[in-house]
């Protein structure tokens, strides 16, 4: 980092509290899907502090397998434990095992970003599920079940599981949206529940995050061909159709989704739509209707103008200070910066960087930066 890293070092000046840290990440040939996820979690409080507590609990099992989860844990203690507030930090260990894990990311090609934090997140999950159950299975495991999962939903009822395992993943990331359909004809309402980690949302020209999310929980009438079969009419019927969150997430990771299939070109495109998002989002598409407060902390960015190829870089708010981070590069940015990645107003324009993936935490939410 050099000069650019003294620099930074007398930016952060005594804004920030000593422990915090501010690394870049080596790319290892078109990692930056990766670093830019990675920066976006390190600076996601609750998470980072649940997987320095897991890496601390677990640090001395000595047969303990190398997994994704084992490599984040090593990485985030690695920069948390670091010296110096800035510098460099090689993630070669996390990129190896993910290669490993999953021949999508083994090329050197430009991955997607949103793909990659989707993966990470169930992947992390399921370790987490696998090492509950083995701990709860054999009593001689030195880390009791709570402390990998840190809880269960209800536990056991006579032997068998009630509800699912709820790791602190979940606890940070999940949500619950409820699918409604109401029937014309008799006025039944059928709830479907259904859980998430992101909101995909379809994008428009000169929209907001609040219209999108409007246009996700939007009524959609389903008739003609697309008649719903009622249960209690015993036939197919025309019906509405929505979809509310029922249980809104401390964490909700929203992708815009910015890249489309265009049948004509027989391609995907970007779409370099100006899309505002706001640096406090209030959510009011919930099933009790009322406004839960976001605030945002962490922007991943595609920068170029198409989608198989171009760069990611991340921004991130920290103790009220946004941060730039493009690889091994980090500096300070005004706030004023954010509305520059909302993207263009106009069809064709130089500017290639957008909003790709942004990450909310709820105003009630513990940890918050």
């Amino acid at each position: 980092m050099g000069a650019a890293g003294s620099k930074l070092e007398k930016a952060l000046g005594d804004q920030f509290p000593e422990a915090e840290r501010y690394f870049g990440l080596e790319n290892f040939g078109n990692t930056c899907y990766c670093n830019s996820v990675l920066q976006a979690l390190y600076f996601c409080v609750p998470f980072r502090e649940q997987l320095l507590d897991y890496f601390g609990t677990n640090k001395n099992i000595g047969d303990a397998e190398e997994n994704l989860l084992t490599c984040l844990a090593d990485l985030f203690t690695q920069i948390s434990s670091q010296k110096k507030k800035t510098g460099v930090i090689a993630p070669k260990r996390f990129v190896q095992r993910l290669k490993k894990q999953n021949e999508i990311f083994r090329s050197y090609m430009h991955q997607d970003a949103h793909e990659f934090l989707n993966f990470l997140l169930n992947e992390l999950v399921d370790i987490l599920e696998k090492e509950a159950h083995a701990a709860k299975n054999n009593p001689e495991t030195s880390s009791p079940p709570e402390k990998i999962a840190n809880g269960l939903t209800n536990g056991l009822a006579n032997g068998v599981q009630k509800e699912p395992l709820v790791t602190w993943v979940h606890k940070n990331f999940q949500g619950i949206l409820t699918n409604e359909t109401r029937c014309l004809r008799c006025e039944t309402v059928t709830a479907r529940d259904e859980t998430f980690f992101d909101l995909s949302l379809d994008i428009e020209q000169n929209s907001s995050i609040t219209s999108c999310l409007k246009n996700f929980s939007s009524t959609e009438t389903l008739n003609a061909e697309d008649k719903f079969f009622c249960d209690k009419c015993c036939s197919l019927q025309e019906a509405q159709k929505r979809m509310k969150i029922k249980k809104p997430p401390c964490v909700l990771v929203i992708h815009l989704k910015r890249f489309k299939y265009i049948e004509q070109l027989g391609r995907y495109k970007k779409l370099s739509y100006r899309v505002v998002f706001p640096l406090e989002l209030k959510l009011s598409n919930t099933v009790e209707d009322a406004d839960i407060e976001y605030s945002l902390f962490a922007v991943v960015v595609h920068v170029g103008s198409g989608p198989n190829h171009g760069h990611y870089v991340s921004l991130v708010k920290s103790h009220n200070h946004w941060l730039f981070f493009d690889d091994e590069n980090v500096e300070m940015i005004d706030e004023s910066a954010v509305q520059t990645f909302f993207g263009s107003a106009q069809e064709y324009a130089s500017n290639t960087d957008h909003g790709y993936i942004l990450f909310y935490e709820s105003l009630g939410a513990s940890g918050k930066s």
